[in-house]
């Protein structure tokens, strides 16, 4: 009974190596390869599609956030404005002083 249960196993993990030396060897040919190319394509081309169907949808929903915002008429209460103190012109970054030319 063991040589059998050996014998059957032997013969499942032949059939499986077989199988797998098959399939292994028709990837290698050229239309094994066009098969893997033409899937990858297709996936590539499914994911650049979703991608774009993602871009579209997040675009949507952004300009209808601006647009319900212009609508309410609350810009300016979305818009926080800040003072930028800067140097008065005649001032200058030499606190009034002329900057000199080099070799005078």
């Amino acid at each position: 009974m063991r040589r059998l249960f050996w014998f059957g196993a032997g013969v499942a993990a032949g059939v499986a190596v077989a199988r797998k030396l098959n399939e292994t060897a028709r990837k290698a040919t050229p239309s094994g390869m066009a098969e893997q190319l033409g899937g990858a394509v297709r996936e590539l081309a499914g994911a650049v599609g979703s991608f774009g169907a993602e871009v579209r949808a997040g675009m949507q929903e952004r300009e209808q956030e601006l647009h319900d915002v212009v609508e309410r008429g609350s810009v300016v209460d979305t818009v926080q404005f800040r003072r930028i103190d800067a140097p008065i012109a005649d001032e200058g970054a030499a606190g009034g002083r002329r900057a000199r030319r080099a070799g005078r």
